[in-house]
């Protein structure tokens, strides 16, 4: 039998039925019956399976076919639930496969429940197109004994038969599936609940009565509020040039509130020559941040691949290595101590092990501990490449990512200790896979810590800004995303990838995106008129405002300062005027 999934009551807590294509689809809440654990029994299929067919087994395989060798079998548990077997198996894409037709502009999202006979493995989806090419939509770590949610998607530049399969390296054991999904959305969908999921995580509604002094309504009042501070960290990645270029400083200030040195703060950068450490640079521009009220992350106390340690390093001997290692941790740390919003403590540990190599796979745990006991109030992040954008890594997959996290958090001396997510959202060429995007925050955010997007950019391309704003859109209405940084920024910068103005400081178009984005998520003035009954209704972003009320008869104004934040209250903010 299988669960019905509870959604946490957060943000939706039901669907709707809309029509697309002639198809009955559901609309697409966030997943928070998303886990990171496997269970006794799946849970039902999303969206009642979607486009699949007989997606629960309970007409027993009808629709479901063998792919590559082996034979496949519909089983029963012992609690009376039918699923899908995949048996004799002896090539890690032997399994079942169903085909269907996708639909250029569409965005597919993808679930299954999957268990194996024995062991543990990775299991992906695998999309077969144009008679040969594999398109892995998604990853899951499979077990033993219990059931786990693989989550995933694509996206169709054309339209086309696929057949859906799926992979486990190992093909001694067999396949389990039950709760397969497959559930296709327009473009227009996407954004709408987008836009819907912004409405209700980042803004809350504001009511302004203004009154005369006698509390009669003041019909006609002018009200403007402006943003001076926004609650949702976007940001941008910062160089040592805006040390040396007042262009620079004035573009940046006039945007950012949050960011990230691209180099500075590496230990290449500031120890290149064994023993002389020099911080310089890293310390002026901190100064520059803090004089300007910008947040600074930390990036990185160590990086985990063999090519971006400092050139010294690799001519030190096991011990001489660990000495000088502890030597960093210590100097970096308590340098910064109480003065950055977040560490990157050990950089893409999921793609590269120069130090678990070196010392054995509990390393970055034990670096994480002793980052969080020199800097006790600092969240300290793992950050990471391809989680979220790139479905063909299954190294750095959400659930790779989510296992070594674990790993960390358990680890002797990292309880209480604040951590958070980091995934780095750098995008290659191409039409972004928003839905493996998506699957991939559900699947991180249920493990409820924070997830920040630190190193957010497109590859130059001809569609970049338009890609641009729908990855930043995707990550600002998702829940779980708790921050943005982007590693853009202009050409005078020595950026190359995304650059968001051209070397006179005039906007690019990705730089066109940024700006509408900033003012459409809050900085941009608001003006309103008081109804007959001296009331303003308005939607706000959170975040800290200034406001100000004009009599419209004698221009008497009257300021204010009002913080919005999430569960607002008071309900009505009560504005008496003088005549």
């Amino acid at each position: 039998m299988k669960v019905v999934a509870k959604l946490c009551i957060f943000l939706f807590t039901t669907s709707y039925l809309v029509l697309i294509s002639g198809l009955q689809v559901h609309s697409m809440p966030y997943d928070y019956s998303a886990t990171t654990e496997c269970v006794k029994e799946p849970k039902r299929a999303q969206y009642e399976g979607g486009i699949i067919v007989n997606p629960e087994f309970d007409q027993n395989i009808k629709g479901w076919t063998v792919f590559g060798n082996g034979t496949i079998q519909e089983r029963t548990s012992n609690d009376g639930n039918r699923f899908i077997v995949a048996i004799n198996r002896t090539q890690p894409l032997d399994s079942f496969s169903q085909k269907v037709q996708l639909k250029k502009g569409i965005i597919y999202t993808f679930s299954a429940w999957f268990q194996l006979s024995e062991g543990s493995d990775i299991v992906s989806v695998v999309f077969k197109i144009n008679g040969s090419e594999l398109v892995r939509g998604g990853h899951v770590i499979a077990k033993q004994g219990c059931w786990s949610l693989l989550k995933g998607g694509i996206v169709a530049n054309f339209s086309s038969s696929a057949e859906i399969l799926f992979e486990s390296e190992n093909p001694t054991v067999e396949l389990w599936a039950d709760s397969v999904s497959l559930q296709p959305f327009t473009i227009k969908q996407w954004r709408s609940h987008q836009d819907k999921s912004i409405e209700r995580v980042r803004k809350s509604k504001v009511r302004f009565q203004v009154t005369h002094l006698n509390e009669t309504a003041l019909e006609g009042a002018t009200v403007v509020i402006k943003q001076t501070k926004p609650n949702f960290p976007f940001g941008c990645a910062m160089n040592k040039y805006i040390l040396t270029n007042y262009e620079y400083q004035k573009w940046f200030v006039a945007r950012f509130k949050y960011t990230t040195f691209t180099n500075e703060m590496k230990w290449y950068s500031t120890e290149q020559i064994q023993g002389q450490e020099n911080y310089t640079i890293a310390d002026a521009m901190l100064k520059f941040a803090k004089e300007n009220g910008i947040s600074v992350r930390g990036h990185t106390i160590f990086w985990d691949c063999t090519n971006l340690q400092p050139g010294w390093v690799k001519f030190l001997s096991p011990n001489e290595l660990r000495e000088a290692a502890a030597k960093r941790m210590n100097s970096v740390v308590s340098r910064y101590n109480g003065q950055l919003i977040a560490w990157d403590v050990v950089n893409e540990n999921l793609h590269c092990h120069f130090y678990e190599d070196k010392f054995g796979e509990n390393i970055s745990a034990k670096y994480y501990s002793t980052a969080y006991h020199l800097d006790p109030k600092t969240t300290m992040f793992m950050n990471e490449y391809n989680t979220i954008e790139y479905s063909g890594d299954h190294f750095a997959s959400p659930a790779n990512y989510i296992r070594k996290l674990k790993e960390i958090r358990k680890f002797p001396g990292t309880a209480g200790m604040p951590m958070g997510i980091g995934v780095q959202g750098h995008f290659a060429w191409g039409v972004p896979n928003l839905a493996y995007m998506r699957s991939g925050l559900d699947l991180l955010g249920a493990t409820g810590l924070p997830i920040w997007l630190t190193e957010t950019s497109v590859k130059a391309q001809p569609n970049q800004a338009q890609y641009l704003e729908e990855i930043l859109r995707e990550a600002f209405s998702h829940p779980a995303v708790q921050g943005i940084i982007m590693f853009v920024g202009p050409a005078q910068a020595g950026f190359r990838g995304t650059v968001l103005a051209d070397a006179k400081f005039q906007n690019t178009p990705s730089g066109d995106v940024v700006d509408k984005l900033i003012n459409e998520w809050g900085t941009g003035p608001k003006i309103a008129i008081a109804d007959s009954k001296g009331i303003v209704d308005i939607s706000l972003h959170h975040g800290d405002y200034d406001v100000t009320v004009t009599h419209p008869l004698t221009q008497y104004s009257k300021k204010l300062n009002v913080s919005v934040r999430k569960g607002f209250s008071p309900d009505t903010i009560h504005v008496k005027m003088h005549a």
